[in-house]
């Protein structure tokens, strides 16, 4: 006698995720496998040899800015905040007066956030040279 239900309506959803999990898994090995087999292990000298013009390749280490990666995380946080405000937009006359004093305190916080960013001088771009 078996535990197993097959009458159960997601017993046809969990066979396909466990059918697709081996999938993924096949997939993934038998890519690992294949990319082994047909990659070419001596491709430094290739990398370093100069293409068509141009001067001759040099390593150098990755420089980037600081400030450009403070100034690109502030863009990405205020956008996102701003994402949030649409779906309060939409729902504004159900949220009533308890949502527009949140969305309030939401936009008052923001700015706050904005203003020090501005006094501290992350929004300034400064040239490094």
């Amino acid at each position: 006698m078996s535990h197993m239900d097959t009458m159960h309506p997601y017993f046809g959803a969990f066979i396909f995720f466990v059918l697709t999990f081996g999938a993924f898994i096949a997939t993934t090995v038998l890519a690992r496998l294949v990319s082994r087999k047909l990659a070419r292990l001596d491709n430094e000298k290739l990398k370093l040899t100069i293409y068509e013009c141009g001067p001759e390749v040099s390593k150098q280490p990755n420089k980037i800015s600081a400030q450009f990666y403070l100034f690109a995380l502030l863009f990405i946080l205020f956008d996102v905040e701003i994402v949030f405000m649409f779906p309060w937009a939409i729902d504004f006359k159900v949220l009533g007066m308890f949502g527009f004093v949140e969305m309030i305190i939401f936009i008052v916080l923001l700015a706050i956030g904005f203003i020090y960013a501005w006094k501290k001088g992350a929004l300034e771009w400064h040239n490094i040279k």
